[in-house]
């Protein structure tokens, strides 16, 4: 992302290659998490948004994001972020969460996703089950949330229950959760969680993906190859490996390889591949972006941003 009509040309070429529509992703969540600051304005953070207690606000912050992205080329925002501002988590999260509780993330993120759809854009939220209790970073390191069941279907969980019906996508956490599943095993590469909790307790039905494969809270679990196939074993539609071509390839192969072994698995791909080309068919947000984004628009979207990050201050 050097410029928004390089980025745009860009991601219009690699839809060219392809004869499938693609997710064209970004992590826009503002603040600490904004992968065009440096080419429109920097998005305030969450927190920031949220501690005005004006939905109008959580709704225009999601809208402006989204028609930011779209202008790009992307089509999927990797945010809002549903984990809950928690001590425990407060020197890694930071800003990035809305409030510790609950209610106040649900009703943040409801309209924050609102918001992108009014732009045509695909919501996430993550980090299920949910990072709030996680004193380690995941991008580094394998946390370990000690914290009983009752507690994390009360707190931690409720952002996804209550908006199970409005999010396009889920997004899988690296973490650990031994009072529920009676090991360490990350919650992106377990069944215990993806198939049995997410998809038939909470009875989610959107697409279910991995965080990025390559961070080491869940390389600190096993192989980048191994990863890929017990995340989709586990119940996940997609897996995320987003720096090396060579981990790309690698984890690839390993899914291929363990589909020609194993006829279950083979069944468990298609049927993720299903559910997505499913989704891409019918999603009017899939749509490639028509016009390049002219300078007229860049400095329209760029002056609006900075209105609404002062009018959030």
């Amino acid at each position: 992302i050097a410029e928004p009509l390089q980025t745009w040309e860009l991601l219009r070429d690699c839809q060219s290659a392809v004869s499938t529509p693609l997710f064209r992703c970004v992590d826009l969540e503002g603040g600490m998490v904004d992968r065009l600051k440096a080419v429109l304005a920097p998005a305030p953070a969450a927190a920031t948004v949220a501690a005005t207690g004006d939905r109008k606000l959580f709704r225009r912050q999601g809208r402006l994001i989204g028609d930011e992205v779209r202008a790009l080329g992307f089509n999927t925002d990797f945010a809002p972020v549903l984990d809950l501002g928690f001590l425990a988590s407060r020197s890694v999260l930071g800003t990035r969460t809305a409030s510790d509780d609950p209610k106040k993330v649900t009703l943040y993120a409801r309209e924050f996703l609102r918001g992108l759809r009014e732009a045509r854009v695909l919501g996430c939220g993550k980090h299920f089950p949910g990072l709030g209790e996680a004193a380690l970073d995941t991008h580094h390191e394998l946390p370990a949330v000690d914290k009983s069941w009752p507690r994390l279907w009360a707190e931690d969980l409720y952002p996804y229950r209550a908006l199970k019906r409005e999010m396009t996508f889920v997004m899988v956490a690296h973490a650990a959760y031994p009072a529920v599943t009676r090991d360490r095993t990350p919650a992106s590469i377990s069944r215990k969680w993806i198939a049995e909790i997410l998809r038939k307790k909470i009875g989610y039905k959107g697409l279910v993906v991995s965080d990025d494969l390559e961070m080491g809270g869940v390389l600190a679990a096993t192989p980048i190859e191994q990863a890929a196939v017990e995340t989709l074993r586990a119940g996940a539609d997609l897996f995320l490996v987003c720096h090396s071509e060579e981990l790309v390839r690698r984890s690839y192969e390993a899914v291929l390889r363990e589909a020609e072994r194993d006829r279950s698995f083979a069944r468990r791909v298609q049927q993720a591949a299903r559910r997505v080309l499913a989704f891409k068919k019918r999603s009017r947000e899939m749509k490639v972006a028509a016009t390049a984004p002219s300078k007229k628009k860049v400095e329209r979207l760029r002056s609006a941003m900075l209105r609404f990050a002062d009018g959030t201050r």
